[in-house]
């Protein structure tokens, strides 16, 4: 229960550099998920049949692809983002 999305709080201001710089104050960044191909083809599979998943789908495809929740709703919010940009 004591995941992060992988990025720092915006609310630091301009404590962050100091803190990413390896300080004994604030949260380390955490390293960037590496996706397999396998992982990657199923969630842009399940993104073409729904841009939005609830928390029943999100939590079977994270069984299914041996990743967290957060990562899964992290990649579909990204990947919502993505879609935006290019229309």
């Amino acid at each position: 229960a004591d995941e992060s999305s992988g990025y720092e709080s915006e609310s630091a201001g301009g404590e962050r550099a100091g803190a990413a710089a390896g300080g004994s104050r604030g949260r380390q960044r955490r390293a960037r998920t590496a996706f397999t191909s396998e992982q990657v083809c199923r969630l842009e599979k399940t993104f073409q049949r729904q841009k939005y998943l609830g928390a029943t789908e999100r939590r079977k495809l994270a069984a299914a692809l041996q990743l967290s929740e957060i990562q899964i709703k992290t990649w579909f919010q990204n990947r919502r983002m993505k879609l935006k940009r290019q229309i």
